[in-house]
Parts: structure tokens; sequence; C-alpha cells
């Protein structure tokens, strides 16, 4: 722990022996918040499944009747279970290394002395040091100093609140601007942000994505029907059909694993987890699991300029005083002035950073040293300023400060504003109580420009958005002119069209401006957030990034947010994914791997769901037509290891850009139907034909498996488009597996030998079945572009 900086001296805080005390009494800050499952949750979760439950029972109805081959699918299930396990594990070993990188830290003092420690180290009693953009990490009152604080992270509510000496803080809310010394009196458990840690928990888990929502559903759905249809089943083969009770458990368990996705969830976790720590290793912390899906369906990305397309740092640029004023400073009082106001400064961002260090480099001593008052910068204001004994002074926008009269020193600052520096105003203040707002005289003095080159890789990095179809939309609080040019320069399309916030002053204005502007310049947190609001009722998927305090409304009401880390710590808490090293450059590979895990899960679902749909429709044909199921479950599992399961896993691992179209359901339900309705008119064709020309079910069941397994490769061929060296390699090695299998053991999954009509019948289905999937692909396409037609022309008829 190390020294920091110095210290109120009046202040000494706890000694060693104090915090040792506390630490006994089990007075700490550590608290579970952390919305992770457990490594005893993941077991359970993995293990203790409704379907499991299934597999578990069928699987001893299959040893009463003693039907052990059929037991086939079992090695799957556990295998199933244990990668799920493993690799949730490794997923949660890894997100909990990158968290402690990013774990709060919080400065206290004890001994007289200020230190920086975890947040989670600190014990009751404790006095730290809060400054602007900290999160408040326990509830706390203040003991000196004046913070403008917000709890909208609690509350909902946006304002800004001003809290002095005796004022209550709570946990959770963050310091907007000011600089204040707070007493810890509620920590750990006892401290407002842990009560609602439980309701977070509760909450998060109900907040899912739309593709582990469409996933839910389809198991729901599944879980629900394979109960009765599975019931009736058996009733209608033993006591209807006559047939034994050893075939009518097997045919009754075939239909019902028939219509389980036993390994779709799996695929879903592991995509997921296998990208969680792909992006680790790229410095990206996901906070939320979601947001790898959410930020492959965004289409607009908003963007804060500092910190985001410009480097975090700045530098003066220039300072010189102003032209046509009746200030009577020269040069060197002006230096000496802003010096003064440096030194007395609150303020811990960018901007008084490179003022201080432009000043220590000049060597420039302080002309004014008694103060008065001091007001923080602050967002929303666009300003800050001190009073000194001798008068106030004002730093901050010029155009908000001098209002109507910024027109007459405009020029003066445009050559500066023309190719993206920042420029501020220093001037004087002859009114009173400025935070009610500028109303007296203002006289300005001179003005500092501040350089804020562009990150090195930005161009290239929304070169890449464009390219995706991406929109950029940059919400900044700086010079719109400015943020234009800087926008420019980093090569965002329509960068020229910008527009003033502050004239956006209705929501009204705010919705018709956001489809046309691309830049928009000093806008106040509260417009970031209608800004966000206006895109996403525009039908629009967003994404914001940002670094500071006046980012997290913004962030907060975002589909998916992103922080640098780099940045304030209230930003970083509240996004759903930080970019630890603070390189924008990452978020292509965060939307590249979004799409990926999408696109490929979408793809070997459709796999899983012909199976489902196949099952669910020839069961109710087979309780129809009072005909007995006619596949065994040891065929079920041979089709499905060769032409779902493998290749569904490898193909989800492919690479993907791909943006993301449509429902995930609908899109899954129509790649699946064609496959699923030719597998059901092919099976029951087979049905029929054995009863024509009496061809055992045996006999037939063998049959069904092949031309279902020429059907699973057909479709497998179908989702793999366009085809590569790898996508070849996938399936020919699947079709030798197949092939392998079934000669070699075939009494193992249920395979009998073939009298020559069934043969015969076996090759004409095999061909009528390729035709017949290729005209329902293209029945259900029509079907589809149809559909859509249809909703275009009712959606513009309600507008």
């Amino acid at each position: 722990m190390d020294e920091i900086r110095e210290v109120d001296k009046s202040i000494i805080g706890l000694t060693s022996s104090e915090v040792e005390q506390r630490i006994a009494l089990g007075l700490t800050n550590k608290i579970n918040t952390n919305t992770d499952k457990t490594t005893l949750e993941i077991v359970l979760s993995n293990v203790c499944t409704y379907f499991n439950l299934i597999f578990l029972i069928i699987s001893i109805l299959l040893i009463v009747v003693g039907s052990f081959r059929n037991l086939t699918f079992l090695p799957v299930i556990i295998g199933n279970t244990v990668i799920g396990i493993v690799q949730e594990l490794r997923a949660k070993k890894t997100l909990e290394k990158m968290k402690f990188l990013s774990a709060p830290h919080s400065d206290v003092i004890r001994d007289g002395v200020l230190q920086n420690v975890l947040s989670e180290e600190l014990v009751k009693d404790d006095i730290i040091l809060l400054t602007a953009g900290k999160q408040i990490c326990a509830d706390a009152f203040v003991i000196s100093g004046s913070v403008q604080v917000n709890e909208s992270l609690l509350t909902g509510e946006s304002d800004e609140i001003e809290k002095n000496t005796g004022s209550k803080l709570l946990s959770g809310s963050f310091v907007v601007s000011g600089e204040c010394y707070a007493k810890l009196e509620k920590v750990g458990d006892e401290s407002y942000i842990s009560k609602l840690s439980t309701q977070a928990k509760t909450m998060k888990s109900k907040e899912q994505s739309e593709m582990i929502r469409h996933i839910n559903l389809i198991v729901k759905v599944v879980g629900i029907v394979i109960i009765p249809i599975g019931a009736v089943l058996f009733l209608q083969s033993f006591y209807v059909n006559g047939d034994t009770l050893r075939k009518s458990v097997t045919s009754t368990v075939a239909a019902v694993l028939g219509m389980i996705p036993e390994g779709l969830y799996l695929l879903t976790t592991v995509a997921l987890a296998i990208s969680t720590m792909k992006l680790a290793t790229k410095k990206v912390l996901l906070h939320d699991m979601k947001s790898i899906e959410t930020l492959a369906r965004v289409d607009v990305l908003c963007v804060d300029k500092t910190g985001t397309i410009t480097e975090p740092d700045m530098k003066v640029e220039d300072v010189f005083l102003c032209k046509g004023t009746n200030s009577s400073i020269d040069y060197s009082d002006f230096e000496k002035l802003l010096f003064s106001y440096a030194l007395a400064s609150k303020d811990n961002n960018a901007t008084m950073q490179a003022l201080k260090e432009y000043a220590n480099k000049k060597g420039i001593k302080g002309a004014v040293d008694a103060t008065v008052k001091v007001l923080p910068f602050s967002s929303s204001l666009k300003y800050g300023s001190i009073t000194f004994e001798e008068g106030c002074y004002l730093f901050g926008a010029p155009e908000i400060i001098l209002k109507d009269n910024f027109i007459s020193f405009e020029n003066e600052v445009l050559d500066y504003t023309e190719k993206g520096s920042r420029v501020l105003l220093f001037a004087k203040y002859d009114g009173c109580n400025i935070e009610d707002g500028i109303n007296g005289n203002v006289t300005p003095i001179g003005f500092i420009a501040f350089e804020n080159p562009i990150r090195e890789n930005a161009v290239d990095t929304f070169n890449y958005f464009k390219s995706q179809g991406v929109d950029i939309k940059v919400i900044s609080g700086d010079n719109p002119l400015t943020v234009s040019q800087i926008a420019s320069q980093a090569g965002i399309e329509n960068a020229e069209n910008y527009i003033d916030a502050s004239l956006l002053d209705t929501d009204k204005k705010i919705q018709e401006a956001i489809s046309f502007y691309t830049v928009f310049g000093r806008v106040t947190p509260k417009q970031k957030q209608k800004l966000v609001k206006a895109l996403q009722a525009d039908g629009h998927t967003v994404a914001m990034t940002g670094d500071g305090v006046n980012d997290i409304l913004a962030m907060k009401d975002a589909d998916c947010s992103v922080a640098m880390a780099s940045g304030s710590e209230a930003a970083t808490h509240a996004a759903q994914v930080v970019l630890l090293d603070s390189d924008f450059a990452h978020m292509p590979d965060l939307v590249y791997e979004g799409r990926r895990v999408v696109n490929n899960i979408e793809r070997s679902a459709s796999l899983f769901l012909v199976k489902n749909i196949f099952s669910l429709l020839l069961a109710v044909l087979s309780a129809v037509f009072m005909f007995t199921y006619p596949l065994e479950p040891a065929q079920i599992s041979f089709v499905s290891m060769f032409t779902i399961g493998v290749p569904g896993f490898l193909l989800a691992l492919e690479p993907n850009k791909n943006r993301i179209k449509g429902s995930f359901i609908k899109n899954v339900l129509i790649k699946a139907l064609p496959g699923g309705l030719t597998d059901v008119i092919a099976v029951f064709a087979l049905v029929v034909c054995g009863e024509v020309f009496e061809i055992s079910t045996d006999s037939i069941g063998t049959v069904a498996t092949m031309v279902m397994s020429v059907v699973g490769f057909m479709i497998l061929i179908k989702i793999s488009y366009p085809l590569d060296l790898r996508k070849y390699i996938i399936i020919l090695l699947n079709i030798a597996g197949l092939i392998f299998t079934g000669i070699f053991l075939r009494k193992l999954f249920a395979l009998t030998d073939l009298s020559g009509i069934s043969i015969l019948l076996m090759f004409t289905f095999g061909f009528a079945a390729e035709s017949l999937f290729r005209n329902m692909t293209v029945l259900v396409e029509k079907n589809q572009i149809l559909l859509e037609k249809i909703r275009i022309k009712l959606e513009q008829k309600k507008k």
C-alpha cells in the first residue's frame, strides 16, 4: 500500500491496531455482491436438470426390461454434463482473475497517511477520500469537503445531489464532482448496496438474452409435451397394438429421446464460455455474459470523444489572451491566475491534469493563495469556478460562459476548433451564487487550447464498423465543431453532420435529430441518456462506450455498455464490458466474437431441432394412426451422433462475422423445418410400405435410420454453406464415422441385416428424400418471404 499524496493534517484516521481490532470483529467491507454462480451451483446446474431426471428414469426403465444396448445415449449425456461443468469452471476461473485486476480500490487515511487499498479491505470508521469518478463503496457521511453525487444506479433519479459536511452517502452511488473526506458507518453486509445484492442476483437470472430466452423456451415446451406424448405412446403400443413390455418401453423411449434437445443447452454454454475466455486473453472483461450476444446485434454504436476516439490524456497546446476585452490582466498574470486556479481546483480530470503539467513545465508560480469557495467542474454545467478573496474566476466552455457574447470571440478560437483542439475559457465573474447559473458580468481573460490526439488505431476500428453496417454516433460534451473535426480525422462517416445539443431542448427535437446528425456536441449527461433512448425508440440496438461519470446514465440505459478501465471507477462498475487495457481497437473483436457465437449456435441449433421436430410429429402420427413408433433409442443415438452432435459442436467454433438478422427462434425453425418434415414424411411412408410388403419392424427401423442419416447429411451440407476445407473435413469424417460404426458396431446400434426389398426401399427413399428436402426448403423459404412482405405491409399500415 503506497502513499499517494499529502493529506489534511487534521485528519488522522484509524491506527493500524484499530484496523486490526475491527477486522477481528468482522467489521470489514467484504460483501458477496458477486452475481456469478459458485462452483457448487455450476455443478448442480449441470447435473440436476429436468432432462437429466428424464434420462435417469428412461435408463431405469430400459434396464428393467433388459434393453441394455439402448443405453448408448448415456455416455453422451454423461460426457455432455462433464464438459459443461469443466468449461463453466474454466470460464469462472478466468473471469475471477480478470475481475481481480479491475477490483475497486479506495483512498483511505490510516495513521495520518493516505493509502490506496482494495475497497473490501476497508473497515468500519475508516475515513476515505472521495473524488470525481469514484464509486462510494460503503455507507458513510461527509466529515469535510463537498461533492456532487449521483444516485441513479440506486434510485433511478439522475439529478446530481450536493453532499456537504454531515450528509449521508449511500454505497453504490458515485461522485460526479468535488472532493470530500467521509467516515464509513455501515460496511459489508450492513451497507445499502449489500442489501440490494440479493435482488440484483434475482434480476440477473431473469434478464436473459434473446438467444438464451428462446433456447429456454424450446426446452420448456419440450419438457411439457414429452410426458403426455410418452404416456400415450406406451399405452397405445402395450394395450392397443399388443406389443411386449420391452418393445413398448423401447419405442416410447426412442420417441422421448428424439424430442429432447439434450446437446443444445450444452452447446450454448460451451460456446459462450469459450468466447468469454478468448476475450479475456485480449484484456476484455465481461460483467454480463449476455453482452456477447447483444454486441452481435448492435447496429448503432454511441461513443464519447475523449478517451474513446482520442487518447485519455491531454496536453496544453496554447495559452493566449482574449482580444477586444476590457481586462487589464497581462499574459504573465493570466498564467499565474490560471495556475492558482489549477492548484485550488478539486477536479482530477484529464483537462486539469494537463493544465497542472503545463504549469510545472513552465515553472509558473501561483498569484492567489486564499480560496473562499470552490465549485468543481460539472458535465451538466460545462464549467467550474473558484472564488478567491480578490474575486471569482470561471473555467469552462466559452459558449456556455459567454452565452450570446461568444460570437464576438468565436474567430479567436476558430483555427483551433477547426483542427479538433479543445478550447476552454478563463474569465472573471462579478456576480454571486454561481451555483444558480451565470447571471452577473463576465470578463473574458484568455483561452487555453488542449491537444487530444486520436487513438492510433481509430481509423481502422471505425472502418471496420462501417463495413459491418454499424452506424456511429459521437456524443460529447465538447464544442460540436471540435468533435466533428476529431470524428472526421478518425474516419467516421458523415462526421460533418453535427449539432449543438443545447439547441435540442425537447424530447421531440432529440428524436428528430437522432436520425440526421452523426455528431452531437455540448451534450449533458441527461441528454446522452435521452439520445440513447431515442435511438432505441427508433428500433435500433444500441451500444454505448465511455470512460467518465458523464457517460454512466447513457451506459445504464444502452442495450450494451462498454467502459475503458482507464476512466472513472464508477463507469467501469456500471458497464457490462470493460476494456482492461482501455484499447478501443478491441471493439471489433467483441462484435466479431458475438456474431460468431450467435450465428454458429443458430446454425447448430437447427440441427438439434430437426430431430426434435421429426420425433414430435412422428409421435403424433403414431398416436393418430395407431402404429408403434418404428425406431429404437440406439438408432436415434446413432443418427444424432454423426449428423447432429459432433458436427454441431465443431461448427459452433467456426469463424463467422455475418450480421445477426431476425429472431433467433424464427431463424432456427426455418432452417430446421425442411429437414424435420422430410424425415417425418420419409419414415411415415416407410412404415406404410413395411405393412404393404410385410417387412419386419426391425428392418423398417434400420432402413429409416439410414434414410434419416442421408437427410441429416443433406441438412448439414445446407447449413454449412459456404463450404471450405475445414467444413469438408468435418462432413467427410462424420460420414466415415457413420459408415464405420454402421458396419462394425451395427448390433450395438440395433441395425439389422436387410433383405433385398429392404435395400431397394432404402435406396429409393434415400434418393426421394433428397428431392423432397430440396422442395421442402424452397417451399419454406418462399413462405418466409411471403410472410415477411405481409408483416412489412401491416407495419406500414399501422404507421
